[in-house]
């Protein structure tokens, strides 16, 4: 007997690829439409899942808006298998989507329209969902109506804003005949812009699409009109920008902005760790007959043991440290984790994190005090914004972007933003500060200190930003590249891919608050396997760590484009903030990047084929 084969749902995705790749206001392909992901007003909230991280919500009110009061999962469908698709209204749950472009071409006749001429009809099947689409009923060519495809050009704008192309205004060169229907050609195979023609039946006008990207677009293509498609609406005041000719699908199309933080325990007693991690759920209690009611229906089954009278005294005593420490948590999201790692205190251990500490890589122990083994770990992101043709990685820092930038979410204040959580491994490696004192000290590293302070400040100038700000220092110049050698290696053996692997970098000079920080965390991001399948964790071994530190450090001493990217330097240019760094050798996915692939430099941890800093390296040569 043939086993019954699963439902397939339309447009299927991983909830971190709302987060990553077709989030709010993003295009996406459906089997036989393009769609836009619409707004947090038009998103059904019952099947949505509430995520607690104090500390990220602290960050995303100071970073967006303190009217947000939940972290939600995207709405996911409850298992209802045995149901048939004709009842099962579980088939409706997900994230709502409108179809964009509205601009249809048949590909049979040409006919280019947008859905509203009333040219195209809508065909649903409510047996297979995957099946609607638009036809073009009245195809003069062909025997059965053909399905049509979205126009493959769009135009957006620096602010955040996409719109249709301009179809009508670009043919007629801004006169529009309202005669005749448009038709799109394409002549020869190579499917480029120089190829495709728009021409109008009505006057014959008609133009070629290359003369809407480039210089060329910036004259033929009207101002921006200010439109959020994913909101349904206009900016107000309109937009000053000049529109920009993008192709649909294009990757500059959508950037997101996330924010993320560690899970990380606070305390080493056990109901206070059962508080934390059941806030979300005990936050809701307001009294102790609320409380008792949460026992009776099921809600408490891991609290047995205590009694509603210790529950309560704990839920006090947590609710008064939130208000007092959200603000600070906010300001500065990486102190409480470096303070739980280089501690590495196994008295936290919890079901959501897990550390053991082990002794510096073999070789290495001159550089490093310690490395930490974490077995389990969570991470939970948000997703507060996005952007279009500027990429946030272009910034230093998220904060920095110019309001203008930034494409809101939701037509009113946001009262929630998606969220999503990420179960993995990982290897925290704490540098010996005494070394990296020495190390800073150098007379040799004084000169490149200010050139690389030169180039901070240049870089800022041209993108009309404080020259002054955010400048990270040579330490985290070092961490930094490090990080990205040694991810490049482990990914050979960890059994995750590059794109998979992560990184956050503590670095914090002595004389700033807090205190000196000189640490890495290399840790897993990839959702499918909950990332704990413990190959990362398997290579933190004293005697594994330090050949893999070694073989990634040789690798780093030549780079398939020497000379050129051992002699690179920002000054040289006005759009890099790295040195001997390229994607032959230090270069990481952007997904593992915290900084966007800014301040790396390889000439820093080994000497490579430029002479003249080969006493800048941390490391020594071995052997």
């Amino acid at each position: 007997m043939a086993q019954a084969q699963p439902r397939s749902k339309v447009g299927e995705l991983r909830p971190s690829q709302i987060l990553f790749s077709a989030g709010i206001g993003a295009v996406i392909d459906l089997p036989n439409l393009s769609t836009m992901v619409m707004g947090l007003d038009d998103w059904e909230l019952t099947h949505a899942a509430e995520l607690g991280e104090e500390r990220l919500l602290a960050v995303v009110r100071r970073s967006l808006s303190y009217s947000v009061k939940r972290l939600l999962s995207p709405p996911v469908p409850p298992e209802a298998e045995s149901l048939s698709p004709l009842l099962d209204e579980s088939q409706r749950v997900g994230i709502p989507v409108s179809p964009f472009p509205t601009w249809m071409l048949c590909p049979h006749c040409r006919l280019l329209a947008p859905l509203q001429s009333g040219l195209f009809d809508l065909k649903t099947d409510r047996f297979r969902s995957d099946q609607n689409r638009y036809r073009h009923t009245n195809c003069p060519k062909g025997k059965h109506p053909p399905t049509v495809i979205p126009a493959r050009f769009l135009v957006a704008c620096r602010h955040g804003h996409l719109d249709d192309f301009p179809w009508r205004y670009f043919v007629h060169r801004g006169v529009d005949c309202q005669r005749g229907t448009l038709r799109l050609h394409e002549y020869g195979v190579s499917g480029s812009a120089a190829d495709i023609e728009v021409k109008c039946d009505g006057c014959g006008a008609n133009r070629r699409m290359s003369d809407a990207f480039g210089e060329l677009g910036k004259k033929y293509l009207p101002q921006c009109r200010g439109r959020h498609v994913h909101l349904r609406n206009f900016a107000e005041g309109g937009c000053d920008q000049q529109m920009v000719g993008i192709s649909l699908g294009a990757s500059n199309s959508w950037f997101p902005i996330t924010l993320s933080v560690l899970s990380i325990p606070t305390t080493v007693d056990r109901l206070a760790q059962l508080v934390e991690k059941h806030w979300t759920v005990l936050s809701k209690a307001v009294s102790l007959e609320v409380l008792a009611a949460f026992r009776l229906i099921g809600q408490l089954k891991e609290f047995a043991k205590y009694t509603d009278a210790e529950l309560w005294v704990q839920m006090e005593q947590r609710r008064s440290a939130t208000v007092d420490n959200a603000e600070d948590e906010a300001k500065d999201i990486k102190t409480p984790e470096w303070q739980v790692f280089s501690k590495a205190d196994t008295s936290l251990n919890s079901a959501d994190f897990w550390l053991s500490s082990v002794a510096a890589p073999k070789g290495y122990e001159a550089y490093f005090n310690k490395v930490v083994l974490v077995e389990r770990l969570r991470e939970v992101r948000a997703l507060v914004g996005f952007t279009r043709i500027e990429s946030p990685g272009d910034f230093t820092e998220t904060g920095e972007m110019p309001e203008d930038y930034w494409a809101p979410l939701s037509r009113q204040e946001p009262k929630w933003v998606p969220a999503t959580e990420v179960r993995g491994e990982g290897l925290f490696m704490q540098f010996n500060e005494l070394a990296i004192a020495q190390w800073e000290s150098l007379p040799q590293l004084q000169a490149y200190k200010k050139q690389s302070v030169a180039a901070h400040r240049r870089w800022r100038i041209m993108r009309s930003l404080d020259p002054d700000a955010n400048y990270p220092g040579v330490r985290y110049f070092l961490l930094h590249s490090f990080a990205h050698a040694l991810m490049r290696q482990l990914a050979i053996e960890c059994g995750y891919s590059a794109a998979s692997l992560r990184e956050r970098i503590y670095s914090r000079s002595p004389d700033e608050a807090n205190g000196p920080m000189a640490g890495i965390l290399l840790y897993t991001a990839a959702p499918d396997s909950e990332g704990t399948l413990g190959g990362l964790v398997s290579l933190g071994a004293p005697t594994t760590l330090g050949r893999h530190i070694g073989q990634a450090l040789e690798q780093m001493r030549l780079c398939a484009s020497d000379p050129l990217c051992a002699e690179h330097s920002p000054l040289q240019s006005l759009n890099s903030l790295h040195w001997a760094a390229c994607h032959a050798c230090l270069f990481s996915p952007e997904t593992s990047c915290e900084r966007g692939n800014k301040y790396l430099d390889r000439t820093l941890l080994i000497p490579t084929v430029k002479t003249e800093l080969e006493s800048l390296a941390f490391f020594k040569p071995v052997g």
